[in-house]
């Protein structure tokens, strides 16, 4: 995981990727392979797709529905 540092700008860091995702996951819900295809051109590889969807579901912004799909979590 490539979190911001000294060596790490922010835009080279998963953080600025959770926009991208929360955004795709706001219009409907998607399995990864599908978010994958989405945002393949906007993503390094499928381990950062990985690294940033256990991220959201660590923080809570995401859940997995039927262990597939991926389900974006709205916090009042």
């Amino acid at each position: 995981m490539r979190f911001p540092s000294k060596v790490t700008s922010y835009n080279d860091s998963i953080l600025s990727k959770f926009p991208l995702i929360i955004k795709e996951l706001i219009l409907e819900d998607l399995t990864p392979e599908q978010l994958f295809i989405r945002l393949k051109s906007k993503l390094t590889d499928i381990n950062e797709l990985i690294d940033i969807l256990s991220c959201l579901y660590a923080l809570g912004g995401i859940i997995l529905i039927d262990e597939e799909v991926v389900h974006f979590v709205k916090k009042n």
